[in-house]
């Protein structure tokens, strides 16, 4: 336990230990419950106070990466140019960076789910101790075998998010692979409006030269951004996250990823250092 002891003492043992303990410990539990919370639905305000302190950032497939490849300590705070929200903000790293994967809590809450189901990946201390002590599935990664896995989950079109929890001291403490048909988030968000995700920065655009009009990247897209209107696939803006899913789904290369100074500042730790 002196892993899981560590998180305790850092976090203060206060309300938010306890419930940082309770989200480590009984993770699975913890999804189920949110979710059917935001299923009997909640006021604005109740859903704006949720975001405010669970949320999360899409992120570009080259910038998670670069959060598991660190060659160099990141500590950086308040950065509200990239999570636009009061608290759990923060990204505080040391090189390399210890990576704990475990089983995916949203995945395994369903009766049917994707595989592999061991894709979710908590960064850094004492969070990762916290999941590796309290959490069967859970093992070590080196950045090689973080690397390979987001590569992994990029080519099956699952969307990369980094993870900011209040409970979890505030700061930036987990890369999930995402996909649609599972993730409490992203349903929490598309089919009940909950705010958890924020844009990776980037926008989807379409060549109309080069689309095939298959259909794939509107099968493959989470945030239901794309539709085929008049024999044309066109992109909604406002529902668009720059997750890049579309992108590597598209066999002809019809789709790219574009900044977009609009939706945000990318959470790039290469330009935090």
């Amino acid at each position: 336990m002196t892993l899981t002891w560590r998180f305790l003492r850092e976090s203060g043992f206060g309300l938010r230990t306890l419930h940082g303990y309770i989200y480590g410990r009984w993770t699975r539990q913890y999804v189920k419950l949110m979710l059917r919370l935001a299923k009997r639905g909640l006021s604005s305000s109740a859903k704006q106070w949720v975001a405010d302190r669970y949320h999360g950032k899409v992120l570009a497939h080259d910038h998670a990466r670069a959060i598991v490849g660190l060659d160099h300590d990141v500590a950086a705070r308040d950065q509200e140019q990239i999570i636009p929200y009061p608290v759990a903000r923060d990204i505080i790293l040391k090189s390399p960076p210890d990576v704990v994967v475990f089983d995916c809590p949203c995945r395994h809450s369903r009766p049917v789910h994707c595989e592999p189901t061991k894709v979710c990946m908590v960064i850094g201390q004492p969070m990762a101790g916290l999941l590796l002590e309290q959490q069967a599935s859970a093992r070590r990664l080196t950045q090689s075998e973080a690397l390979e896995l987001l590569e992994a989950e990029h080519a099956r079109g699952h969307v990369h998010t980094a993870w900011f929890k209040d409970a979890m001291l505030s700061r930036f403490y987990a890369i999930c692979n995402c996909c649609k048909c599972c993730c409490a988030g992203i349903q929490a968000m598309v089919e009940f409006g909950v705010p958890l995700l924020v844009s990776s920065g980037y926008v989807a655009q379409i060549d109309p030269e080069l689309c095939a009009h298959c259909g794939d990247c509107i099968e493959a897209c989470a945030f239901h951004a794309l539709s085929d209107g008049d024999g044309a696939v066109t992109r909604n803006w406002e529902r668009c996250m720059g997750c890049g899913a579309c992108e590597v789904t598209c066999a002809t290369g019809a789709i790219t990823l574009a900044r977009d100074e609009r939706k945000g500042t990318p959470l790039d730790v290469r330009a935090l250092a």
